[in-house]
């Protein structure tokens, strides 16, 4: 099913009878809401009430935690407003949208700082209630009025006048609701770009704001690592290029792997991809890397999934999809029938805006040469193409003749010697846009820059920086949310 835009109309008293035709059109922007769920959902009341200021400072808004609903703003600042006395319009209302529906309504939505407009809507007989603006940045469950048995995550463009509405996912094991029969590359993936580099580091260094272990109880199921890699020693150093990822002691690929085990222990439901690269000063070879992980680390294939084609889910669930960023020894040449080991990264486009892995298992946008803070808008436009590059495609499940290849999208980009183009500084820019895009425009044909037609509308395999600082896992939710897609066909 596609997200099929429509008009719903209803007749409405026009607020502001006194005001100057010209002021009344500036003052109206009609609510727009996109069901992203898998439920029919009807907005039954609107609420209108005034607002105050929530605190005496502008704030920008932008946050989505796993208690879920968030308001958010990309490209402006905007103040947080918070109810003040009882509701002065109150008008029951009738918009039904279906799933994956997009539904223009006659509702003007909240003068900003100023008002705050109160949705209740209504699935399955049961009620649930937000408040647009929030009074806070944090998230917070849609409030259900009547024992509803549903969670859902609200969150609330201002520069579009949408309210996207996604299902709540448990983020610890959000791909236990999905088939089996799945091939991993359908599906919409959080990751990390350089993944456990949440540590004490310099700053062009450090791209992460949580362990290893928040990321995946938060939902990220792909890890990009870069380790150190010494001829005379197995052990492997975790690295971002040449320096070490913490400036208060060695980290070792063994802990972190202790790390990924233990989670997927308690969550057998889920796989983790893990893309391996050699980096940093050791003069070990690619060739010595492999034979390294395959013979300390990668044991009976109990814990990792080795061979070398795109799995389905159920093949990898508890386990770790090996995506090598490496040459390998070629004693490893004759596993897998003669295949190999892996999948096979170690071609790798580089800088590029899509290009093709060597292998043919993934198309890559992995821009990251952002030398001047104006470059960022050229990483987001470039981020938002391969978004709607990777919703195109139709899985196995849809009629398609093989699996699709993956749609890698890096959202980081770094330079060393420009501080406002660092990790993080990038990073605060770029995640918002994305999160904005993927709430307005994502999976609905022809909205996005090239026009495409959408198939299954996935977000592909988006790897990021910063997620999760503050409890800020908006772009992971929401990521995560656009595999309710896929369920409608189960």
């Amino acid at each position: 099913m596609k997200d099929t835009p429509r008009r719903c109309s209803l007749s409405l008293q026009l607020p502001h009878q006194n005001l100057p035709i010209q002021r009344l059109q500036d003052s109206m922007a009609d609510l727009v809401v996109r069901n992203l769920t898998t439920t029919p959902l009807e907005l039954k009341l609107v609420e209108r009430f005034e607002g105050q200021p929530a605190s005496g400072r502008e704030t920008p808004i932008g946050n989505i935690t796993s208690r879920i609903t968030g308001i958010f703003n990309s490209t402006s600042i905007t103040t947080n407003v918070r109810i003040q006395g009882e509701a002065r319009d109150r008008r029951d209302v009738s918009f039904p949208i279906g799933p994956y529906e997009t539904c223009t309504t006659d509702v003007r939505t909240a003068d900003p700082g100023r008002e705050v407009v109160r949705l209740t809507f209504e699935s399955d007989g049961h009620r649930y209630q937000v408040d647009v603006p929030t009074s806070s940045q944090r998230s917070t469950v849609m409030k259900k009025l009547d024992g509803a048995p549903n969670e859902y995550t609200t969150i609330y463009v201002q520069t579009g006048s949408c309210l996207a509405i996604f299902s709540s996912s448990h983020l610890s094991s959000w791909m236990r609701e999905l088939r089996d029969e799945y091939p991993l590359s359908a599906l919409s993936i959080p990751g990390t770009h350089n993944s456990p580099t949440c540590h004490v580091a310099l700053p062009s260094v450090r791209c992460q704001a949580v362990s290893v272990r928040d990321q995946l109880d938060n939902g990220v199921r792909f890890f990009d690592i870069r380790v150190n890699v010494n001829p005379d020693s197995s052990d492997l150093a975790l690295v971002h290029s040449a320096f070490p990822i913490s400036l208060t002691g060695g980290k070792y690929f063994k802990d972190m792997l202790d790390v990924v085990y233990a989670f997927l222990d308690a969550n057998p439901s889920e796989t983790l991809i893990m893309s391996v690269k050699r980096e940093g000063t050791g003069k070990g070879t690619d060739q010595q890397l492999s034979k390294i992980l395959k013979d300390r680390f990668y044991g009976d294939g109990r814990r990792w999934y080795t061979e070398p084609k795109i799995p389905k889910i159920g093949e990898v669930r508890g386990k770790i999809v090996l995506l090598r960023r490496h040459a390998n020894d070629p004693s490893l040449n004759g596993e897998w029938g003669g295949r190999g080991w892996g999948l096979d990264g170690s071609v790798w486009p580089d800088n590029c805006a899509d290009g093709l892995l060597g292998s043919g298992i993934a198309r890559v946008q992995d821009f990251y040469e952002v030398d001047q803070s104006h470059n960022i808008q050229k990483k987001i436009d470039l981020a938002r193409s391969h978004l709607e590059r990777a919703a195109e495609p139709v899985s196995l499940l849809s009629g398609a003749q093989g699996p699709q290849p993956f749609f890698i999208n890096f959202l980081s980009g770094s330079n060393f010697f420009n501080a406002n183009c660092w990790p993080e500084k990038i990073a605060a820019k770029v995640n918002p846009a994305i999160v904005e895009y993927l709430c307005l425009r994502h999976g609905s044909d022809g909205k996005g820059p090239a026009g495409l037609k959408v198939g299954d509308a996935s977000a592909g395999l988006v790897v990021t920086d910063w997620v999760g600082q503050d409890g800020d896992w908006d772009l992971i939710r929401c990521i995560v949310g656009w595999n309710g897609r896929l369920k409608l066909k189960q």
